[in-house]
């Protein structure tokens, strides 16, 4: 009786102690994940602001461009209308 107990008490404290060592790393483990999608997470914002900022300055350049070209090509339609009109009111006063 008392080798069954004792041999039922060293399987159960070797199972205990199999599982505790089989949870500890596990522990482990989630630790290191966490860090890692937390490093991730990080890189992530960093990278997105960074990324914001310089669609910002491309934006800010591109709009300023389009205002120039804009503005040159008024111009030049706004010259091609008045050079039109002259040349259509000189020939009105030939006719």
């Amino acid at each position: 009786m008392k080798k069954r107990l004792f041999s039922a008490a060293v399987i159960l404290l070797f199972g205990i102690g199999v599982s505790a060592q089989k949870t500890e790393p596990v522990k482990q483990e989630i630790k290191k994940d966490a860090k890692k999608v937390g490093t991730a997470v990080k890189d992530g914002a960093e990278w997105t602001g960074k990324t914001a900022e310089k669609g910002y300055d491309a934006t800010k350049k591109g709009v300023k461009n389009a205002a120039n070209w804009t503005k040159k090509t008024a111009k030049k339609g706004a010259n091609a209308i008045d050079k039109t009109y002259q040349d259509a009111k000189a020939d009105i006063k030939k006719n």
